[in-house]
């Protein structure tokens, strides 16, 4: 096979996942450039490039697809119950079966399965453009396709989401699973105000036709990864027992267990914006499918903005996770109180930017303090804790909502985030709970119990387990 040339930047580091880090000015200061630089310093990785070129087109035509099917199931029952119904069936898959999903991820290569997921996440698409759009598309049908779509996120969510780390190292993990968060987030502000203008004008199958589309450019950014540049961990040897390893290893590793904890009582109650956004769109401000776009679309910016904040941030750790869980309860709290739609749209913009950066936080938290063969498994619990929770949490809400109001339906997710932030500082306090490597001394002496001695660790060390070392 002919050598192929590498670009500058590959050449001066960024094969395998290395990159150069730029650091501040001479005279000590950091300077603007450096500034953006950090910001987007995952992106100097020529693999990771076109791995998010690729899921950046077609994100824009999942948040579409999202849109259009609450939107359908309001439309045809008007029942909060029923919206987070179709919502619950397409997580279900990944409660039942995810953590068996990042079993096959840590068994099998993560690249060659991805081919696998994407393609058939476009055919699940196209089918239901198939059917709306020649008017046989029925509710029914719709649940059927969204217990389709759960059983390939099910494998999709894990493989993907421990697939970035084999590209950039670990080195620049953090600054791109927060890109991605950023790209998602692109994705949610453009794609709703699309999805809303199309469902309004031209009817909601050329959402999902545009989605099932969208998943070519996914194939094309995967073909053209360079898989000598890859650094994949090693491949579990066996399937037998490996769930149970998986389960075991997140009990006795307390920055793994209680950030998942934390995951669960948010994701089950206050990541169900699918639910409470079409309630609040239709039954508190009159509104219609442009209405919900665009309230989607405020918490997409937000995200960006959010997001690209978090990703020139280099500390992280669970000080700052619990912290914005609290202030992350405290804006959907206010988003339940919005006295008017003006007032709704700026309210959710600081939803949208605290949602990603909790987000962007614990999943880097996980898999930087996961060992490299168990990070599938590990993620795969973050699947499970972030949508898996939604069959309980969406018609919950969407009942609560739907009876009582909407905006109890959002006020029950915002005291389940404050919740979840307690429960974090309550767990610092444990003697044996240990502070992560990104923690300063400074934040760590507010931390009663700890040593601050901890947060000059190379990495969180506990009893019994290989630090995460890879």
């Amino acid at each position: 096979m002919p050598e192929r040339k590498r670009d500058t930047a590959e050449e001066d580091g960024t094969r395998g996942g290395r990159c150069p880090t730029s650091g501040g000015t001479e005279a000590g200061g950091p300077s603007r450039g450096s500034v953006v630089v950090r910001t987007f310093s995952s992106l100097r990785v020529r693999n990771y490039r076109y791995y998010f070129a690729g899921q950046s087109l077609s994100m824009i035509g999942t948040w579409m697809q999202s849109i259009a099917q609450s939107w359908l199931v309001y439309s045809w029952t008007h029942s909060g119950f029923d919206v987070g119904l179709v919502v619950a069936l397409q997580t279900l898959p990944i409660l039942l079966l995810g953590p068996f999903g990042g079993t096959l991820a840590d068994r099998f290569g993560k690249y060659r399965m991805l081919f696998y997921t994407q393609a058939f996440s476009g055919v699940q698409a196209l089918v239901i453009a198939a059917l709306d759009l020649t008017g046989h598309l029925s509710i029914w049908e719709l649940y059927v396709a969204a217990v389709a779509l759960g059983l390939i996120n099910a494998v999709d969510n894990p493989t993907r989401q421990t697939f970035i780390v084999e590209m950039v190292g670990r080195d620049q993990l953090a600054n791109a699973v927060t890109l991605n968060s950023v790209m998602v987030n692109v994705a949610r502000a453009i794609g709703p105000a699309v999805a809303g203008l199309l469902i309004a004008t031209v009817g909601s199958g050329w959402c999902f036709l545009i989605n099932g589309l969208s998943f070519a450019f996914v194939l094309a950014s995967l073909r053209a990864i360079r898989t000598d540049e890859l650094a994949p961990a090693p491949r579990a040897s066996r399937l037998r027992g490996q769930l149970r390893e998986g389960f075991e290893y997140v009990g006795r590793t307390p920055v793994l267990r209680d950030a998942l904890v934390m995951m669960a009582l948010i994701g089950c109650l206050t990541y169900e914006f699918q639910t409470t956004l079409p309630l609040m769109t239709g039954n508190t401000f009159h509104g219609d499918s442009r209405t919900y776009g665009y309230l989607t679309a405020c918490m997409g910016a937000g995200a960006v903005i959010g997001g690209l904040i978090a990703a020139g941030r280099r500390r992280g750790g669970p000080i700052r996770l619990i912290r914005t869980a609290a202030l992350f309860g405290v804006a959907v709290l206010a988003a339940a109180l919005a006295p008017s739609l003006l007032m709704e749209e700026a309210v959710l913009f600081l939803v949208g930017a605290c949602s990603v950066t909790f987000l962007a936080l614990g999943n880097s938290t996980l898999q930087l303090n996961a060992e490299a063969s168990m990070r599938g498994r590990v993620m795969s619990l973050w699947s499970v804790a972030f949508l898996g929770s939604t069959p309980i949490g969406g018609p919950l809400v969407g009942y609560i909502g739907g009876h009582f109001g909407a905006r109890y339906g959002l006020g029950i997710g915002g005291s389940a985030a404050l919740a979840a932030a307690a429960y974090g500082w309550i767990a610092l306090r444990r003697p044996r709970h240990q502070v992560a490597s990104d923690v300063t001394p400074r934040e760590a002496a507010d931390i009663p119990g700890s040593d601050p001695a901890g947060a000059d660790l190379p990495a969180v060390e506990l009893p019994a387990i290989s630090g995460g070392a890879e």
